[in-house]
């Protein structure tokens, strides 16, 4: 990682994926009752103005984050981080399927005291 960015906002904002997560962690995450969400084959905008984690039950996806040369790959069977405020293009080639979850806290929630 020797090349180095002016744009240090969008560098740290990085897409984790983890390969077939065990059944146990899983059943941990609670993933089954998450909601559902899928869409079709195509190249879609997106804005997280979240941290979502997902789990793919089906799909195959390429994922284009703004002002950088990296592509994430991931699908069916992949458990996903994607960062609060990442902006990206998602180019799905294989329908998608996936539970998903988005993380509530943020610092003007949780520092109400």
């Amino acid at each position: 990682m020797a090349t180095d960015s002016n744009s240090n906002s969008s560098t740290n904002l990085r897409i984790i994926v983890q390969n077939n997560p065990s059944d146990s962690q899983l059943s941990e995450l609670g993933i089954k009752s998450w909601p559902k969400w899928g869409c079709s084959p195509g190249k879609y905008q997106l804005k997280f103005d979240a941290q979502e984690t997902c789990y793919l039950l089906r799909g195959k996806v390429k994922v284009y984050p703004k002002n950088s040369s990296e592509v994430v790959e991931f699908g069916a069977g992949d458990l996903v981080i994607i960062p609060k405020g990442l902006s990206c293009t998602w180019d799905v080639s294989v329908a998608v399927d996936k539970h998903y979850k988005f993380d509530a806290s943020s610092p003007s929630s949780s520092s109400s005291s």
